[in-house]
């Protein structure tokens, strides 16, 4: 939702009353958190596991668990095996900033993993900074979030590139010229994607022949999709989260809107067609992975995943595997938990071999140059339609703009 300015003073002024009322946990060396005493490094965890997004959540902590397992198995980071401490924030970005300052000031943990909706990092954010507790969030898209401090790490791209990237797509690519928008009006992630969309659909001479709102946990959305089939779009732009958009796939096509839908990465769930049923069918997003990237360390990861959990990956649990172990890679770097050593580490991390792509930090503590996919859904699942991969050799005339808004890149678009 979007963070209004009472209600990020109200959530961060409740994490600050939280860490005055408890204090910040003892060290291991003034007999305090005994895990630190055997030589555990306890990292926390806050995820959506209840709510509107606990699907998010759950692909969240799958991701992470199998990345620390892994790590431990191998030894853990310098002998030292992690401990991960998970906190529910019930989907509610006042539940995100109470469960980090839980962490911080109770459990003592020396890095935060978390959250993917981006009003929840948003949330918890100022807290990590202030504390100096280095925080990695998966996929939190909005630009905002690692404006919050030099502590706030992404895994992910950020909106720009995903909203010019899919704004291309549909107008270059599908050669259509007449779109609607209908966003989440409560949703920071939502009201960003949708202006970027926007601005380069027009830029490619097309046409926004409609906008209309929601707000999250709304049911029905009747009078906006009638407003938006009168005005007879080829498509509708959707960049809302997997509840909403699959119940508003339902009832548009109960109105007789046929046109294809497309979003943003906040589509993907396992719930999406669980919920949607054949009313997305032949629609498009944007993602960060899919399991048919035939890339050998995306095929590794996905056998993987598919031993330890009996079903298949989305692009939430291949962000937090990475996520989490690239906090991993960098807690061995710096040798050291100290906050800002640590802060170090990540921000130096350099080419890591994530599944989602090579990772490299900005200076703006984002991806640099992330690879991207579009999905097209067919007979009831997720087929890789394009991947766009701005690492790979091209010449200028297939270049695309570089996720971080830093540097050209070069890149191609491979249509599967």
């Amino acid at each position: 939702m979007p963070i209004t300015m009472k209600k990020t003073w109200f959530a961060l002024g409740t994490a600050v009353l939280a860490l005055v009322l408890h204090g910040c946990a003892p060290k291991a060396e003034d007999g305090g958190d005994p895990a630190e005493a055997e030589g555990e490094i306890v990292i926390g965890e806050y995820s959506s596991l209840t709510g509107p997004e606990e699907s998010f959540g759950q692909s969240t902590h799958d991701g992470v668990m199998l990345a620390i397992d892994e790590v431990n198995a191998a030894g853990g980071v310098d002998g030292r095996r992690i401990r991960v401490i998970t906190e529910d924030d019930q989907s509610q970005p006042a539940e995100a900033a109470n469960a980090v300052t839980k962490l911080i000031s109770q459990n003592n943990v020396v890095a935060i993993l978390g959250e993917v909706a981006s009003s929840n990092t948003l949330a918890a954010a100022p807290i990590c900074q202030a504390q100096q507790v280095p925080m990695i969030t998966p996929a939190s898209t909005h630009l905002r979030v690692t404006q919050v401090g030099d502590y706030v790490f992404r895994t992910c791209f950020v909106d720009t590139y995903q909203s010019e990237m899919l704004g291309n797509y549909i107008a270059k690519n599908l050669g259509l010229t007449r779109a609607a928008i209908l966003f989440d009006a409560k949703s920071d992630y939502s009201t960003a994607l949708s202006a970027l969309f926007r601005r380069t659909f027009e830029a490619n001479g097309g046409t926004i022949v409609a906008e209309q709102s929601y707000a999250k946990g709304d049911r029905d959305f009747e009078r906006q999709l009638t407003a938006i089939a009168a005005a007879g779009p080829q498509i509708v732009f959707i960049p809302g989260y997997y509840t909403e958009v699959g119940n508003i796939a339902v009832q548009a096509r109960k109105l007789g809107l046929t046109v294809p839908m497309a979003g943003g990465d906040g589509w993907e769930s396992r719930q999406l067609l669980a919920i949607a049923g054949e009313a997305l069918e032949g629609s498009f997003y944007t993602n960060h992975f899919h399991v048919d990237d035939p890339a050998a360390e995306v095929q590794e990861f996905v056998e993987k995943y598919r031993r330890r959990y009996g079903t298949e990956p989305d692009a939430v649990a291949a962000l937090s595997y990475d996520a989490a172990r690239v906090l991993a890679d960098a807690i061995e770097r710096a040798g050291s938990t100290d906050g800002p050593a640590l802060r170090d580490a990540i921000a130096a991390t350099k080419d890591f071999p994530g599944v989602t792509g090579r990772i490299t930090f900005s200076a703006e503590r984002n991806p640099r140059r992330k690879k991207l996919v579009v999905l097209e859904i067919r007979e009831g699942q997720t087929a890789l339609k394009a991947v766009i991969d701005p690492q790979a050799p091209a010449p200028p005339a297939a270049s695309v703009a570089d996720p971080t808004g830093t540097e050209p890149a070069g890149g191609t678009a491979t249509a599967q």
